[in-house]
């Protein structure tokens, strides 16, 4: 288990900025992915250093030559999933405002209600804003 965590930290570690694509991922499935390839790395050259400050991914950066070719795949992969799914994240509003201003009408802004409003009218909802919802892990 402390395997998975700490290579969690290792998806923090590369800053790839990508666009929203086809696929992205969450932290869960994040965990998954490296603490299968990246664990063993882990134990072997990382196993001092902790979840603070990214020492996992410093340290895991400082071994790259050392780690797996996997687990150095996976990072890059994970990294690139997380971003996108960041920037999903941050334009589902923009994308779902018509949706949103159609369906929603007198639904409070905050706390999810529009989000809310909008899974519930996915039938109606555009194909685009549909997308938008599920790439940024909100479905």
């Amino acid at each position: 288990m402390r395997g998975m965590f700490l290579a969690l930290s290792t998806a923090f570690a590369i800053g790839l900025a990508m666009p929203a694509t086809a696929q992205t991922v969450g932290f869960g499935d994040a965990i998954k992915i490296l603490g299968a390839s990246c664990g063993k790395d882990i134990e072997t050259y990382c196993k001092s250093a902790n979840l603070a400050n990214n020492e996992i991914g410093k340290c895991l950066d400082k071994n790259q030559s050392k780690i797996s070719a996997q687990c150095n795949a996976d990072r890059v992969k994970v990294a690139a999933l997380l971003e996108a799914r960041f920037a999903a994240q941050a334009a589902a509003p923009k994308i779902c405002a018509r949706d949103a201003a159609q369906k929603c009408k007198g639904v409070k802004a905050g706390s999810g209600y529009i989000l809310r409003c909008l899974l519930k009218a996915q039938r109606t909802v555009s194909d685009k804003c549909n997308e938008a919802i599920d790439l940024a892990g909100y479905r």
